[in-house]
């Protein structure tokens, strides 16, 4: 195994089909191409850790002072966002991760913009439940817009 720092990046920006909608949001970056060629990526998806399928209904976070996560049609799926957002704090305390690019938007993976809840696709400032996790615990988070900040922050810290 590689000693050298590594990088969590959400499982659809490197192409894995785990979104909502069974699709992925593929990065083209060279820089990142180089850190997987390292071995130096861990690729994971909160939502299917936490025991959701792919594909499966959409969800927004529909209250902030007690977090809730809903379904299109209203079913809760908060505490699978939970338990995603928990196991990948583990999988970067395991790695020593301090670094990750996460979706944007995502209720999961959203850094500073998440959908309202409205299911009407308007965004709001805001983190998803994972994104919030892990800023808590020292990990720098950035969206896939910001792959190259990531990669800098990362080889920074060395």
């Amino acid at each position: 195994m590689n000693d050298e720092a590594k990088i969590l990046v959400s499982a659809c920006l490197l192409g894995e089909p785990v979104r909502y909608d069974g699709q992925c949001k593929a990065l083209a970056s060279q820089a990142l191409k180089q850190l997987l060629s390292e071995d130096r990526v861990i690729a994971f998806c909160p939502e299917v850790a936490g025991g959701l399928s792919t594909p499966r209904e959409p969800a927004e976070i529909q209250s902030w002072q007690t977090i809730h996560v809903l379904t299109a049609s209203g079913h809760d799926v908060t505490k699978a966002f939970q338990q995603g957002a928990e196991q990948t704090l583990k999988l970067c305390q395991q790695h020593a991760i301090r670094v990750a690019v996460l979706t944007e938007l995502s209720p999961s993976c959203g850094s500073s913009q998440v959908y309202d809840g409205s299911f009407r696709r308007e965004r709001i400032s805001g983190a998803g439940i994972t994104a919030l996790l892990l800023r808590d615990h020292g990990i720098k988070i950035f969206s896939q817009y910001q792959t190259n900040q990531a990669i800098t922050e990362l080889n920074r810290l060395g």
